[in-house]
């Protein structure tokens, strides 16, 4: 499939376009700032559940609704922006979301936070696949353009660990809505900046963008990741099972419609493309398998090691160390080597690295925990990155933002599934456990809950019967993430020889575009 457009010139200056790496700042600064977003709300749910009191039911809204709105727009969004700009797209879609963090920083009751959560992803759908879009139109050098992807990149993994690490320092010394303020002068500095230094890039011959399948493509994949919570967090019941043909149907809708029209907004040839359909599988199965951990580890670091949440995040910190170093490279290993021996290779370490997290156990060193982190990061950072560069070079420029669109909403799916079905592994051998005799029922009923639940309900024990109760509640908690990292590892390794086969021939382009 070809992937160059005529420039009005082969010149250098059309080529390597002057201001592009100032450009591919403005760029990060919206990547970092919904990967922060993304994991501070996990250290400030404990505040917030304290200062506006929402039921279970709430909670868990408040915790998915970002990632159920996000991923069923994504695609939706990075069609839009290949219609009306990716430039305008990306700086309205900042504005929105810097001003939507301050309805999320001072929401004043449960319904409020779920309905600021719900616009926050309608307007962080905007952002990644404009960033990647742009990249693509910005960086016609291939070589160029797979260094700027590694930035990118290794931005979002670094924004993912630093997340942690300001959360628990602003938590210490601030209140809960300090965490979404920190959003403000990000984006002050992406749009004041942004307005001068990025090209605007489109889609001249797009068409229409339809709202029917922006419709179908919404309740399709919300539905469906809500039947995939809902049925690992409760069970399977007509609620999950109802949601779950809603969004088939949705999804299968789409699709269709998307066959029948004369500009889709999303083109489904494009699946054809073996590097491309093989890059977006392994990004899904990839995130899904290093979900569970992900999602549990600042538990483990907090409630079962004792450490106080900027301690927890910087703990973290070996993964993004990891990505970062190999996704600056990434690019220049896969050309001296091949593309899928380096992602192969790259979820290889990743699923080894999880192997041996399950010896993981409570009193477990830190050195351990710290070199298979930074193993994880650095497969994951060589394997994101040329994943994305296959996923961005595999299509014309035209369509970068679909195609850019497609990449986040596997990862998107990806997380939602691994959560779910990860998750059910540790939630359901944790709500096993044997609380200690003498328990009183309401202290073992909250305590089997959550395993913050067992900390909080221990306080009103005797010492000696809640420190029994806490131990067997830690316990318990630990043999489940040993599993979900076992069950992670299992798909990583999988995921791994899926690659191998599925990447097998594809390359990095060399040729500059003209």
């Amino acid at each position: 499939m070809s992937s160059t457009v005529q420039l009005r010139s082969g010149t250098d200056e059309t080529v390597h376009r002057p201001g592009r790496w100032l450009a591919l700042g403005v760029l990060v600064l919206a990547v970092l700032l919904v990967a922060v977003d993304a994991t501070v709300l996990g250290l400030a749910t404990p505040f917030l559940s304290e200062d506006l009191k929402p039921t279970g039911t709430q909670l868990l809204w408040i915790g998915d609704v970002y990632s159920f709105v996000i991923a069923g727009l994504l695609v939706s969004m990075g069609s839009l922006g290949d219609r009306i700009g990716r430039k305008k797209l990306l700086l309205t879609g900042a504005v929105a979301f810097g001003a939507v963090s301050v309805l999320n920083a001072y929401a004043t009751t449960p319904e409020t936070m779920i309905l600021a959560r719900a616009l926050l992803g309608v307007a962080g759908a905007t952002l990644m696949p404009s960033t990647l879009a742009l990249i693509r139109n910005i960086f016609h050098d291939p070589r160029e353009r797979s260094l700027a992807i590694g930035i990118w990149g290794a931005t979002a993994s670094a924004g993912a660990a630093v997340g942690p690490v300001v959360g628990g320092l602003l938590l210490e010394h601030f209140w809960w809505g300090s965490v979404f303020l920190i959003n403000l002068p990000v984006m002050a500095v992406l749009v004041v900046v942004g307005v001068k230094l990025l090209p605007e890039s489109k889609n001249p011959v797009a068409g229409p963008w339809d709202l029917v399948s922006v419709a179908l493509s919404l309740v399709g994949m919300v539905a469906v990741v809500y039947a995939v919570k809902e049925a690992a967090g409760h069970g399977v019941s007509w609620e999950a099972g109802a949601a779950a043909l809603i969004g088939i149907a949705g999804l299968y809708g789409f699709v269709r419609r998307q066959l029948t029209l004369s500009a889709p907004l999303l083109d489904m040839r494009l699946f054809r493309h073996r590097g491309f359909s093989g890059a977006v599988l392994a990004d899904l199965l990839t995130i899904l398998g290093l979900s569970g951990l992900v999602f549990f580890l600042s538990q483990f670091l907090q409630l079962v090691q004792g450490r106080e949440p900027f301690e927890a995040g910087l703990a973290e910190l070996p993964a993004a160390i990891g990505a970062v170093a190999t996704g600056l490279v990434a690019g220049k290993v896969a050309r001296r080597f091949s593309v899928r021996s380096v992602v192969a290779g790259g979820l290889a370490a990743v699923g080894l690295s999880l192997a041996v997290l399950t010896l993981l156990g409570r009193t477990t060193g830190y050195p351990l925990l710290g070199a298979a982190l930074l193993v994880v990061g650095a497969g994951a950072g060589f394997s994101f990155t040329i994943t994305a560069d296959v996923i961005l070079s595999s299509v014309p420029k035209e369509q970068a933002g679909a195609a850019s669109a497609v990449s986040e909403t596997a990862y998107e799916l990806g997380a939602a599934l691994g959560i779910a079905l990860l998750g059910s592994i540790v939630t359901g051998v944790y709500r096993d456990f044997s609380a200690p005799d003498g328990t009183p029922a309401g202290v073992a009923s909250a305590a089997h809950e959550s395993l913050g639940g067992a900390v909080e309900a221990s306080a009103a024990l005797p010492p000696a019967h809640a420190d029994a109760l806490v131990a067997a509640a830690q316990e318990a908690f630990v043999d489940g993430l040993r599993l979900a990292a076992g069950a992670g590892a299992v798909v990583l390794l999988v995921t791994a020889v899926a690659a191998w086969f599925l990447l097998r021939g594809q390359t990095l382009a060399d040729t500059v575009e003209h």
